[in-house]
């Protein structure tokens, strides 16, 4: 196969394992899940870890895919390429891209979720409690 056809194979597995790493580790830091229950900070590091590993995999396949179609416009519209032998984008391709954007969007969603600083606010007093009415409280 052509170098260009072998990076494109590479760049799609390397995306879908990147995104099983990414499910498990995104996984780890929900807050349904018991794992890591008693601190809640790396718990939402562990989500946002997650966030940014499926960037990196939307990434990947968001070049491969794009590469491979690059490829398949640049085949089509050059004219020493026989008729027979011109691909055209398929539904593949716009799945590629397609999951790459859903995993590009859903990364940045975990990255959001990022733990806010305390604030140096001083802590909030509630509303003062009112006393029992005696009925003696005339407007």
């Amino acid at each position: 196969l052509l170098g260009s056809l072998q990076a494109t194979r590479a760049l799609m597995v390397a995306a879908i394992l990147l995104g099983l790493v990414a499910v498990f580790v995104a996984v780890t830091g929900m807050k349904c899940m018991k794992c890591m229950e008693d601190d809640q900070v790396k718990k939402m590091r562990m989500a946002v870890f997650g966030g940014i590993i499926f960037i990196i995999a939307g990434m990947a396949a968001l070049v491969a895919t794009s590469w491979y179609g690059n490829r398949v416009a640049r085949a089509f519209y050059d004219p020493f390429t026989p008729v027979n032998t011109r691909f055209e984008f398929g539904s593949a391709l716009f799945i590629g891209w397609a999951a790459a954007s859903l995993a590009i969007l859903g990364g940045a969603f975990l990255c959001c979720s990022c733990p806010r600083r305390e604030t140096s606010y001083p802590p909030s007093r509630g509303y003062p409690k009112n006393a029992p009415s005696t009925g003696k409280d005339y407007v």
